[in-house]
């Protein structure tokens, strides 16, 4: 079984109604298991502290619902090697990425796992890296 790690485009559009978790659950090799990066949870946290009523309410289930929902994949010291690698590459071809693309590209690389994204352009092109 593949697996494929959910990019934070991914979750918000998931929190929002407008994409349904299952259908990572397939990939072109068959069935995938989900998970997600610490940093994502960061970033879901980050959207419920930044709202305010019902909406920070909203926003702090549905991260608590990822975190029970999904493995979790810690940065660990495999992820930081990982991590190295990618900034290297990205400082030496001059393509900067994002600080959390690149965690989550490093997280997904060092686990063998495919990052399922709708920001592409933001993950394409790096070494090793699996984007769908």
């Amino acid at each position: 079984m593949r697996g494929v790690l959910l990019d934070t485009s991914v979750l918000v559009e998931i929190e929002r109604g407008t994409l349904d978790p299952e259908m990572a659950l397939t990939g072109e090799d068959g069935p995938c298991e989900i998970a997600v990066a610490a940093i994502s949870i960061a970033e879901l946290l980050l959207g419920a502290f930044l709202a305010t009523g019902v909406r920070a309410e909203r926003r702090q289930a549905f991260a608590e619902h990822m975190i029970e929902s999904y493995p979790i994949v810690q940065y660990d010291v495999a992820t930081a090697r990982h991590h190295a690698e990618l900034l290297a590459h990205c400082r030496r071809t001059g393509t900067m990425r994002g600080d959390h693309d690149l965690i989550i590209a490093a997280t997904a690389r060092a686990t063998g796992r495919t990052v399922l994204t709708l920001d592409r352009k933001g993950f394409e092109g790096l070494p090793d890296v699996r984007v769908r």
